[in-house]
C-alpha cells in the first residue's frame, strides 16, 4: 500500500467510510485525525450495517485503529460505541491519543444553547459539543484524555473551569449550574474505563512509518466544511482537508504518498449554509429518496440531507486545496432513474453578472453565486450489478469522463451500491501516477 489520506471532497457525507473500508483491507494502521462524534460513517458488510461516529472504520478488519490528537472525544459516546462494536468485532487494537481533547458536559450544554439562540443565524451544528471543545482547546483551557487518568489534575482543572462555565450557563442561557464533584466523579470513572485504550499515538504512527507499515488516514466531514477553507461560518471546527491529517495525526507531510478524494456523483449538504446546486423540488426529493440503502439522512443527526447536482466549481477547488491524486465517486447508482442529469460547470454572480469557472471566493460572496449547468442524458438502467468500467452504460461513462476532465483528476473508484462488492476499481488508487497540476488558476 502506502501512506494515504482519504478526504471528503464536498460538504461531507460523501461515502468516505466505504472507500476507507475498501482501502483498510491492505492497511496496517488506520488513523482518524480530526473531528468528534459529529461524524457518521456507515459501512455495509454482508448485509450487516455498521455505524461509526468516533472509532475508525478500519476496526472491521481488526487493524490497529488510532484516534489521533486532533480529535475531540466525548467519553460517554466513545464507551457506548466501544461496547456496541465490541459485541460484533474486537476492539483490542484501538488506541486513543493522550492529547486528544475531551468534550465535557458544559460543552454540550453551551453548544445546544448557543445554536438555539442564533435564530436565523443558525450554523446547523450537530449540538454534540464539538465547537466549544475546540474553542477551549484554542483558548488553552481544555481537558485532554490524559487528564481523565490523573485524579489531582482532573479535579484541579474542573475546580477552575466549571465556575467560569456556570457563569455562562446561568447568566447567558438561564441554565442550571454544574457541580464540580458530580462532573469529576463521572469523568474520572470514564477515564478508568478508557485507560486501556490510551496511548502516545503519535509515537505509534512514527514507529509504524519506520517499520514501513501501510498507514491510512481518514478524516470526518468534507473539504467545504474546513474551518479555514470551507464555507465559513457554516463549517466544522477543525481541518478535514489533507493538510489537517498531518497536524491531527502528529506526522510530517513528507511521509504522505497519496491523497484520495471522495465525492458523490451528485451533491448533498446537512445543516445550514450556501449550496449553489441545491434542488428543493422533485429532483431534490428523488435524490434524497431513491434506494432505501442510500437514504439521504445524516448518520449522526438523522436530519434529511439537502440534495443537488454535482458542482464542478467546488470540485476543482477541492482538488486544489487537497492536492488530490485521484477521486472515488460514490452513489452513481442513485442517478440511474433520471432522464437527464446536470453538472454545474461555472457560476454567475447574481449581483454583477460576472461568470466564474474557478471559485472566486468561499467567503460572504459565495451565497451570491448561481450555477451554470451542463446537461447530460440519463442512462435509465441499473448500474448496481456493474463490476468494471466497461460494464457501465455509455451515458454513465460519458458523465464520469466529463467530471474527470473538468476536475483535471482521474477517477480511480466508482461505487454503485452500499455493499463492499458493489465497487468498480478503474485504476489502482494507491499506486497510480501522482497528479501534476496543469490547470491554470
Amino acid at each position: 500500500m502506502a501512506n494515504v489520506i482519504v478526504v471528503g471532497a464536498q460538504f461531507g457525507d460523501e461515502g468516505k467510510a466505504k472507500v476507507t473500508d475498501l482501502l483498510a483491507k491492505n492497511a496496517d494502521v488506520v488513523v482518524r485525525y480530526q473531528g468528534g462524534c459529529n461524524a457518521g460513517h456507515t459501512v455495509v458488510v454482508d448485509g450487516e450495517t455498521y455505524k461509526f461516529h468516533l472509532i475508525p472504520s478500519g476496526a472491521l478488519y481488526q487493524k490497529t485503529c488510532i484516534m489521533g490528537p486532533g480529535m475531540v472525544i466525548d467519553p460517554e459516546r466513545f464507551l457506548s460505541e466501544v461496547e456496541a462494536l465490541g459485541n460484533l468485532i474486537s476492539v483490542d487494537k484501538l488506541r486513543v491519543s493522550t492529547t486528544a481533547h475531551v468534550t465535557m458536559p458544559y460543552h454540550l450544554m453551551i453548544d445546544a444553547a448557543e445554536e438555539d439562540s442564533r435564530g436565523d443565524q443558525k450554523i446547523g451544528t450537530t449540538k454534540r459539543g464539538i465547537g466549544p471543545t475546540y474553542a477551549d482547546k484554542c483558548a488553552r483551557s481544555g481537558i485532554r484524555v490524559e487528564d481523565l487518568l490523573d485524579e489531582k489534575v482532573l479535579r484541579s482543572k474542573l475546580e477552575w473551569m466549571i465556575p467560569r462555565k456556570n457563569v455562562i450557563l446561568e447568566r447567558l442561557y438561564n441554565l442550571p449550574p454544574l457541580k464540580v464533584e458530580e462532573v469529576f466523579t463521572q469523568y474520572y470513572e470514564y477515564g478508568k474505563r478508557m485507560a486501556k485504550y490510551v496511548s502516545d499515538t503519535a509515537a505509534i504512527i512514527f514507529n509504524s512509518v519506520g517499520q514501513k507499515k501501510n498507514i491510512l488516514f481518514e478524516g470526518a466531514q468534507g473539504t467545504l466544511l474546513d474551518l479555514d477553507h470551507g464555507s465559513y461560518p457554516y463549517v466544522t471546527s477543525s481541518s478535514p482537508t489533507a493538510g489537517g491529517a498531518c497536524i491531527g495525526a502528529g506526522i510530517g507531510p513528507t511521509i504522505i504518498d497519496r491523497v484520495i478524494g471522495v465525492s458523490k456523483a451528485y451533491m448533498t449538504r446537512v445543516g445550514e449554509g450556501p449550496f449553489p446546486t441545491e434542488q428543493e423540488g422533485q429532483v431534490g426529493d428523488m435524490l434524497r429518496q431513491i434506494g432505501k440503502a442510500w437514504a439521504e439522512v445524516g448518520v449522526t443527526t438523522g436530519r434529511p440531507r439537502r440534495c443537488g447536482w454535482f458542482d464542478a466549481v467546488l470540485g476543482r477547488y477541492s482538488v486544489r486545496i487537497n492536492g488530490l491524486d485521484c477521486l472515488a465517486i460514490t452513489k452513481l447508482d442513485v442517478l440511474d432513474e433520471f432522464d437527464e442529469i446536470k453538472v454545474c460547470n461555472a457560476y454567475r454572480d447574481k449581483i454583477t453578472g460576472e461568470t466564474f469557472k474557478e471559485l472566486p471566493s468561499i467567503g460572504a460572496s459565495f451565497k451570491n453565486m448561481e450555477p451554470i449547468y451542463e446537461t447530460f442524458k440519463g442512462w435509465k438502467t441499473s448500474t448496481s450489478e456493474c463490476r468494471s468500467y466497461k460494464d457501465l452504460p455509455v451515458e454513465a461513462r460519458k458523465y464520469l469522463d466529463f467530471l474527470a476532465d473538468e476536475l483535471d483528476v482521474s477517477i480511480a473508484i466508482v461505487s454503485v451500491g452500499p455493499q463492499r462488492d458493489q465497487t468498480i476499481v478503474i485504476e489502482d488508487p494507491i499506486h497510480g501516477p501522482k497528479r501534476v497540476l496543469t490547470r491554470s488558476t
